[in-house]
């Protein structure tokens, strides 16, 4: 006798039951229309959901995932998801997340053979043979890959800012952003990579990917930006801030 799943039939109940009762217009919205401004290219990986991690409703972004979230500029799958979004959704931005610890990298980088999931992480295991004295000078293993999946992330965004459906958005003039961001699944957090990019000649100015190597980019969170401007909008001249001082001065210990 077959598996029929019968409780995940089950949850898709009680969950459609939740949301009605949350709210009565929840799937009325939902069937009327798909207007997203955001195009998601993440890693398959089952803990990184797109709509969770943004605390996003569906509808709000559309997504695109596979191993590794590796931009081939030969597969006809992610090239029609791109397509569909730039030329009919007129998507704003699109967003390259890749995560730390992915078991994608990992795997790209011990060296391993099959016929299909080597060949789709042919692009992240070749940028590790080529750099792999950079790479293996970091000693920790787990430092290692996550320095890996970062610059995975950066190789994606100029692949994908190279395409010509991407090209010729900006050609025409149509506003599109490029972003490439990492999650850390042990804190929830997304952390901005960079690089932004929109336009052509935004794209053609950035670093090489060689470059990046050797240049790490610090990765932003949210929270760490906000610590940044809120101490950065602190008046260190104002008087009031040294009043145990003598003339205001700040006496190093």
């Amino acid at each position: 006798m077959s598996a029929t799943l019968d409780h995940l039939f089950d949850q898709n109940v009680a969950w459609a039951s939740q949301k009605t009762r949350e709210d009565p217009q929840y799937f009325r919205r939902m069937a009327e229309q798909q207007a997203p401004r955001y195009l998601w290219i993440g890693c398959s990986d089952s803990r990184v959901t797109a709509n969770d991690v943004l605390g996003l409703d569906p509808g709000e972004i559309f997504v695109h995932r596979n191993i590794a979230n590796v931009v081939h500029t030969s597969d006809m799958n992610i090239l029609s998801v791109l397509e569909f979004a730039v030329d009919q959704l007129k998507i704003e931005h699109v967003i390259v997340c890749g995560h730390y610890g992915c078991s994608g990298v990992n795997r790209a980088i011990a060296g391993e053979h099959s016929a299909m999931l080597d060949n789709w992480l042919l692009p992240v295991s070749m940028f590790y043979r080529k750099h792999r004295a950079t790479f293996d000078a970091i000693t920790d293993d787990v430092e290692r890959v996550n320095r890996i999946c970062e610059i995975n992330v950066e190789m994606q965004v100029r692949r994908l800012a190279a395409t010509p459906i991407v090209e010729n958005a900006w050609l025409r003039g149509q506003t599109l952003h490029v972003h490439g961001w990492i999650y850390a699944i042990h804190d929830g957090l997304l952390r901005d990579l960079g690089p932004h990019v929109s336009s052509i000649g935004e794209r053609d100015r950035l670093p090489s990917i060689d470059q990046m190597v050797l240049q790490p980019t610090e990765a932003e969170s949210a929270m760490r930006r906000q610590a940044i401007a809120a101490f950065g909008a602190i008046d260190v001249t104002d008087p009031r801030l040294h009043a145990c001082c003598p003339s205001g001065r700040i006496h190093n210990s």
